[in-house]
C-alpha cells in the first residue's frame, strides 16, 4: 500500500472503514478457513487413515500412529512461525500468506494420492508424515499473519470484534471437513468410500486453494506495516528482537503460558477429541459422530463472535480465564455423561431383537486359511442399535495358534444411538465448544496487543503456535493413550484417563495467567 493509499485509509470514516475491513476479512477468512480444512480433513479421517497408511494387523498402534502423524503437524508448527513470521516481518503480511496457502493446498492434494501401506509399504506412512510436516509449517506461517492482517486494519477499540471473525476459520474449516466427508460418504456406498472415495476431500482442496490464491493476491498490504516500512522502521532481525530482547522474550513467555497454552488444550478437548472420544472410546457409528459434531459445530460457531465483541468491552482476559477454569471444572461430569449415555448394559433388549450371522472368506495372503466373521446385532427398545463383528483366523486344523495360544479375534463395535441420546450428545458438545469460543475468540486479539507492529507477525505466533501445535496437538495422541492404558490397568474410570492431560495443562496456565496477566486491553504497540 502506498502512502497515498495510507493516508486515505487513516482519513476514511468509520463506515469507510467498515466497508473496507470487511473485505479485508472475507479475503483472510476465506483462505486461513481453506488451510484449516486441509489441515484438519486428516484428523477427521484418523480413522480411515489408519487402515490405509498403517500395517492393518494391529488396529490399535495403527489409529495411535495416525494420531501421532497427526499430532507431527501441530509439533511443527512453531518452526513454521519462525519461518514465515520472520518472512513477514520483514517483507510483509500478504506475501508470506499466499506462499503458506500454496503449501498447504498442494500438500494435502498430494496426501489424497498416496497409494496404500498394502501397495508401497513403509514408503506410505513416510510421505504422509512428509506432507503433514509441510502442512504443519504452513499452518504455522498463516495463522499469524491473517490474524495480525486484520488486527492492523481494525480500529483499535474494535479489535477483539474484528479479529475474531478469523477465530471462527477454524471451527469452520473442521465443520466443512466433516459436511465434505459426509457427502462423500453419502453418494458412495461404503465399499467405494473405503477404496477410493476417501481421497476426495483431498483432491477437492486444490480447487478451493486456486480461489482463495486469486483472491489473495489482489489484496493490499495491512496499513500499520506498510506506514512503518515507509517509515524505514521494520525490523531487520525480527527472531533476535523477539526472542533475544528481554523484556519481549518476557512477554513472549507469558503469552504462551498465561494463555495460549490453556487455549490450546481446550480448543483441541472440545472438538477432536470429543470426536475421538465418541468414535474409539464410545464406539459412537461414525456418520452419527460427523452429523452430531458438525450440528454442534455450528450452532456454537457465532459465539467465538460474541466473545471477541464482549472483550472489546470487559477486556480479554477475563473472559479467557473464565473460559479456563469453568472447563476446567466441568470436563469430567461433561465426559461421564457422554459415555453414560449409551451403557447397554442398563438398556432392555427388544423382542427379537438379537440378530447373528457367520460369514468365511478365504485369507487374502494364506490361501488354505479363512477368515470367520462373527456378526451380532443388538436392538434395544429405546431405539439403540448395537453391532460387533469378531474376525477369527481359522486354519485347516482349526483356530491359528500364535505364541502357544489361539490367535485373538478382531473385535470391532459400533452403537447407532436413538434420537434422545443424540440430541443429549449434541448438546454436550456444544457445551464444550462454548469453552472453545471463550478461550479462543478474544486470543487474536490479546497476542497482537501484546507486540509492537515491527516484531508482530514473529512474535505473536510463536507462543500461539507453541500453545496449539505443541500442548493442543499432542492432546489426541496423549488422551487415548491414557484411556488405553487406564482401560487395561483396570481403572474403573479409565474412560475418563485422558481428560487429566488438559485440566492439568489449563490448570497451570489458568493460574499464571490470573497472577501475571492485565485484563485491560493493550493497544500502546500500535
Amino acid at each position: 500500500m502506498s502512502d497515498n493509499n495510507q493516508i486515505s485509509y487513516e482519513n476514511m470514516t468509520e463506515k469507510q472503514k467498515n466497508r473496507t475491513i470487511w473485505s479485508v476479512i472475507t479475503a483472510s477468512s476465506l483462505g486461513t478457513l481453506i488451510e484449516w480444512y486441509d489441515f484438519y480433513i486428516f484428523g477427521s479421517l484418523a480413522i480411515v487413515l489408519a487402515t490405509k497408511f498403517f500395517p492393518s494387523d494391529n488396529p490399535t498402534a495403527a489409529f495411535l500412529s495416525t494420531l501421532a502423524t497427526f499430532a507431527a503437524g501441530f509439533v511443527v508448527r512453531p518452526f513454521g512461525a519462525l519461518f514465515f513470521g520472520r518472512l513477514g516481518d520483514i517483507i510483509g503480511r500478504k506475501y508470506t500468506f499466499l506462499v503458506t496457502l500454496l503449501i498447504m493446498g498442494f500438500s494435502t492434494f498430494l496426501i489424497g494420492c498416496i497409494p496404500s501401506y498394502e501397495t508401497i509399504g513403509f514408503m506410505a506412512p513416510v510421505l504422509v508424515l512428509i506432507l503433514r510436516l509441510l502442512q504443519g509449517l504452513a499452518l504455522g506461517g498463516e495463522y499469524g499473519g491473517a490474524a495480525t492482517y486484520v488486527a492492523e486494519y481494525a480500529q483499535p477499540h474494535r479489535r477483539g470484534y474484528w479479529t475474531s471473525w478469523i477465530q471462527t476459520t477454524a471451527t469452520a474449516g473442521l465443520f466443512i471437513s466433516l459436511i465434505v466427508i459426509l457427502i462423500t460418504k453419502s453418494t458412495l456406498s461404503a465399499e467405494e468410500f473405503d477404496n477410493w472415495g476417501w481421497r476426495i476431500p483431498f483432491w477437492i482442496s486444490i480447487l478451493m486453494v486456486g480461489v482463495s490464491y486469486i483472491i489473495r493476491k489482489n489484496m493490499k498490504e495491512s496499513p500499520l506495516f506498510a506506514k512503518a516500512k515507509s517509515e524505514g522502521k521494520t525490523s531487520k532481525n525480527p527472531l533476535k528482537e523477539s526472542f533475544g530482547n528481554k523484556f519481549n522474550f518476557k512477554f513472549v513467555l507469558l503469552a504462551l503460558f498465561g494463555a495460549a497454552m490453556g487455549q490450546g488444550v481446550i480448543w483441541y478437548t472440545g472438538q477432536f477429541y470429543a470426536m475421538s472420544f465418541l468414535q474409539k472410546v464410545m464406539n459412537v457409528e461414525s456418520a452419527q459422530v460427523d452429523k452430531l459434531m458438525a450440528i454442534a459445530l455450528l450452532m456454537g460457531t457465532p459465539f467465538f463472535v460474541f466473545f471477541g465483541w464482549l472483550s472489546d468491552k470487559i477486556g480479554r482476559k477475563a473472559i479467557m480465564m473464565t473460559g479456563m477454569l469453568v472447563a476446567i471444572l466441568a470436563y469430567r461430569p461433561i465426559y461421564d455423561k457422554m459415555f453414560n449415555s449409551i451403557d447397554l448394559k442398563s438398556k432392555t433388549v427388544a423382542e427379537s431383537g438379537i440378530i447373528e450371522k457367520r460369514t468365511a472368506k478365504i485369507h487374502d495372503k494364506i490361501a488354505t486359511d479363512s477368515l470367520i466373521t462373527f456378526h451380532k446385532e443388538t436392538l434395544f427398545t429405546d431405539g439403540t442399535l448395537a453391532k460387533k463383528d469378531s474376525i477369527v483366523h481359522w486354519s485347516p486344523t482349526g483356530p491359528v495358534i500364535k505364541d502357544g495360544k489361539a490367535e485373538e479375534p478382531k473385535v470391532s463395535q459400533t452403537v447407532k444411538i436413538n434420537s434422545e441420546t443424540n440430541l443429549l450428545l449434541i448438546f454436550l458438545v456444544f457445551i464444550q465448544v462454548i469453552f472453545v469460543t471463550m478461550v479462543y475468540g478474544p486470543i487474536a486479539a490479546f497476542l497482537v496487543e501484546m507486540f509492537p507492529v515491527r516484531i508482530r507477525y514473529t512474535s505473536m505466533s510463536l507462543p500461539y503456535h507453541i500453545g496449539n501445535g505443541v500442548f493442543g496437538g499432542l492432546l489426541p495422541a496423549v488422551a487415548t493413550y491414557l484411556v488405553t492404558t487406564g482401560k487395561e490397568a483396570g481403572h474403573s474410570t479409565w474412560y475418563l484417563e485422558g481428560l487429566w492431560y488438559p485440566i492439568g495443562v489449563a490448570t497451570v496456565c489458568l493460574l499464571i495467567g490470573l497472577f501475571y496477566l492485565k485484563n485491560k486491553n493493550n493497544n500502546i504497540h500500535d
